[in-house]
């Protein structure tokens, strides 16, 4: 049986004020299994943003349940949760979020420095450059982040999403800031390290990078409409009824 890396069952979000409340997620029930490659996708104002910060504990739920690899994390303090962050979690954003002051290989470098748990120089050294390799930018370790394109830019926030072997990446309109061939370049990226083993749960708009993962999530006035799409299953239906005419022809 699959290892289930993320769940979370019944989840809400409500946002009060003295006027009104507001319901951002309503009984949202997810599962992401390990080696998962899953799309949340949904109109502007459906909850993808609110969702988002609840699965990478940027923010707690109103209500519910949330495990990450089987612990509760549902109603962490602000520390707790950002060591669980840390050591669990890699994050790609929009809008890359370098330090332009430092170097490539030292922004890949910065989740390991601020681990409660010291790691030796060799072993960053070592982590850095496997994860600057697999986003083949080994060449620019010690360049700026302002001395790159912005596809670069975004394969350095990966390599550094990347680096602390986290159980799940979550990727928010990681494409927004690129034009469409670079950002096809890094869903090309993304979709190499799945099949390589990289669970990864991504946040879109775009109907045409949603449609890349193998599991697709439409979301709707904060609430998940449907069981999930699976892609892989799509394929091996086409396969078998493909290979069912040609058997009966």
């Amino acid at each position: 049986m699959s290892e289930i890396k993320i769940q979370m069952k019944n989840i809400s979000k409500v946002f009060e004020t003295e006027d009104m409340e507001t319901h951002a997620l309503k009984d949202v029930n997810l599962t992401i299994y390990k080696g998962d490659y899953v799309s949340i996708s949904g109109p502007s104002g459906c909850g993808k943003s609110t969702l988002l910060s609840l699965l990478g504990l940027l923010d707690m739920p109103t209500s519910g349940e949330y495990k990450i690899e089987g612990v509760d994390v549902s109603n962490l303090s602000l520390d707790e949760a950002a060591e669980i962050r840390n050591s669990k979690i890699g994050f790609i954003f929009q809008s890359f979020n370098l330090i332009d002051q430092i170097s490539v290989f030292d922004n890949v470098a910065l989740p390991l420095r601020y681990r409660s748990e010291a790691m030796s120089t060799t072993e960053i050294e070592q982590r850095v450059n496997k994860c600057l390799e697999m986003v083949s930018m080994t060449h620019r370790a010690q360049h700026k982040p302002n001395q790159l394109s912005g596809g670069q830019q975004q394969r350095i926030a990966i390599a550094r999403a990347l680096v602390g072997d986290p159980a799940i990446l979550f990727v928010d309109e990681a494409t927004g800031n690129l034009d469409s061939n670079t950002g096809d370049q890094i869903m090309d990226v993304l979709e190499q390290l799945n099949q390589n083993g990289t669970t990864i749960c991504m946040v879109t708009h775009e109907s045409r990078y949603a449609d890349r993962a193998t599991k697709q999530f439409k979301l709707l006035d904060g609430e998940i409409l449907t069981t999930p799409t699976n892609r892989e299953s799509n394929v091996n239906n086409t396969v078998e009824e493909s290979e069912e005419v040609l058997t009966t022809d």
